[in-house]
């Protein structure tokens, strides 16, 4: 059988070059308002997603669009955040518009457990996420080579009880010369200081398995082994001043059995924690994830 196969002229997509994302007070006519803006400059929505909560009466949007097709220069985004200010004005809005085109800039803090940071570099690797990292950071230097595999600038800044101000102190100024967008705790085994993450809002995310508050401290694994339990999961969070309680942005759970064992229970966690930080990244770096008071939107 033969088949007629022909190039069709119209370009491919090449998919969203912005994003705009926005929150406020849940009224009539804020969709006409934010596509009517879009349709004046002649661009195409790729995506939509909106969502009103009904108990804190918050409207949560995300758009994403392809710059107008023109022979002239693509717009820039703070020429388009801009021009929006008066809408968002009107709706008391908060919002965000974002160039998808420029990669956000990550760094990586890791400490002897190396399950995500592979994962995530891995990801970064082959693109599947699209983003930039200059910079891994550990209080131990076993990742070096790891680091070094990727062309990643490595810092090994050891941490004591004595030295934790300093190696915070380090650790910003890393983030600030390198203008870091977001900071991952690839099991980064330490607590960053109330200061630190006051400072760092809504850009630092966190892993840890989802035992919490049942078991907590050393081998919770052989905790959970040692109770019965019959799920595992994990959770990734932004980071507050309160500890493991930060607005949770994604989880995962599987079950075992009977029949798993104490290596099973933490093989199967670390495979968990993987996934589920790099998907948490992945819809952080997209600007899929919206702050909703103590719990967040996710448009997947």
């Amino acid at each position: 059988m033969l088949y007629d196969v022909r190039m069709s002229s119209r370009p491919a997509p090449h998919g969203p070059d912005f994003v705009l994302t926005l929150s406020c007070e849940d009224t009539i006519g804020i969709v006409h308002a934010v596509t009517g803006f879009l349709f004046e400059r002649g661009v195409n929505i790729v995506d939509s997603a909106q969502f009103g909560d009904p108990d804190t009466r918050r409207f949560f949007m995300r758009v994403a669009f392809e710059a107008p097709p023109s022979e002239g220069a693509t717009p820039h985004v703070d020429d388009l955040r801009t021009a929006f200010g008066p809408v968002a004005e009107r709706f008391g809005m908060t919002f965000e518009m974002r160039d998808l085109t420029v990669k956000p800039r990550v760094a990586i803090m890791v400490s002897r457990h190396g399950h995500c940071l592979n994962d995530l570099l891995y990801r970064y690797g082959t693109a599947d996420l699209r983003i930039e990292i200059p910079a891994i950071i550990s209080n131990h230097p076993d990742f070096a080579g790891v680091a070094a595999s990727y062309n990643i600038p490595f810092h090994h800044i050891p941490v004591t009880p004595a030295t934790a101000e300093e190696a915070e102190a380090r650790m910003l100024e890393i983030v600030e010369r390198e203008r870091i967008d977001l900071v991952v705790l690839a099991r980064y085994m330490r607590i960053l200081s109330e200061a630190t993450t006051r400072r760092l809002s809504g850009r630092v995310i966190n892993i840890h398995h989802s035992f919490l508050p049942s078991f907590k401290g050393a081998n919770p694994y052989a905790q959970a082994y040692a109770r019965g339990v019959k799920l595992i999961g994990a959770t990734a969070h932004y980071v507050t001043s309160d500890l493991d309680e930060g607005p949770i942005i994604e989880q995962d759970v599987e079950r075992v059995d009977h029949a798993s064992s104490v290596a099973d229970f933490v093989a199967i966690g670390r495979d968990i924690e993987s996934r589920v930080l790099a998907r948490a990244v992945k819809f952080h770096v997209s600007q899929r994830v919206l702050p909703n008071g103590p719990r967040t939107v996710v448009f997947r």
